[in-house]
C-alpha cells in the first residue's frame, strides 16, 4: 500500500524555523509533483509549495522568500524548510504527491495524515 508519512511539525516562536519532511513508501513506479498544503482552523486547505520531478518549484505568495521546498527523487522524499515563521503560518500541513503506481498510466494523488505547525506570537 502506498502512503505518505510526514514528520517535523511542532510549536515554535514567531521568527523561528521548522523543517517538515515527507516520505512516500510502497510500490511506486514514479512520482510527478510533490507538494505541501496547509489548513488553518475555519479555513480551506491552501497550497503552500510544489516541486516537480525536474525540480521546478512554485510557492504561495504568502511564503515566498521564507519557505523552501526540496525533494530527493531517489528516496521519494520531499522537505519544506520554513524560516521566519509567523503566527499566520499556524495550520495543519499536509504532504501531497501525484504518483504513477504500477505503471506510467496508473495515476493516483495521495495525501499524508497531516502534521501540526503552531507559531506563537
Amino acid at each position: 500500500q502506498v502512503q505518505l508519512v510526514e514528520s517535523g511539525g511542532g510549536l515554535v516562536q514567531a521568527g523561528g524555523f521548522l523543517r517538515l519532511s515527507c516520505a512516500a513508501s510502497g510500490r511506486i513506479f514514479s512520482i510527478d509533483v510533490m507538494g505541501w498544503y496547509r489548513q488553518a482552523p475555519g479555513k480551506q486547505r491552501e497550497l503552500v509549495a510544489t516541486i516537480t520531478s525536474g525540480g521546478r518549484t512554485d510557492y504561495a505568495d504568502s511564503v515566498k522568500g521564507r519557505f523552501t521546498i526540496s525533494r530527493d527523487n531517489a528516496k521519494n522524499t520531499v522537505n519544506l524548510q520554513m524560516n521566519s515563521l509567523k503566527a499566520d503560518d499556524t495550520a495543519v500541513y499536509y504532504c501531497n504527491a501525484d504518483l504513477r503506481i504500477r505503471n506510467y498510466y496508473d495515476i493516483k494523488s495521495i495525501w499524508g495524515q497531516g502534521t501540526q505547525v503552531t507559531v506563537s506570537s
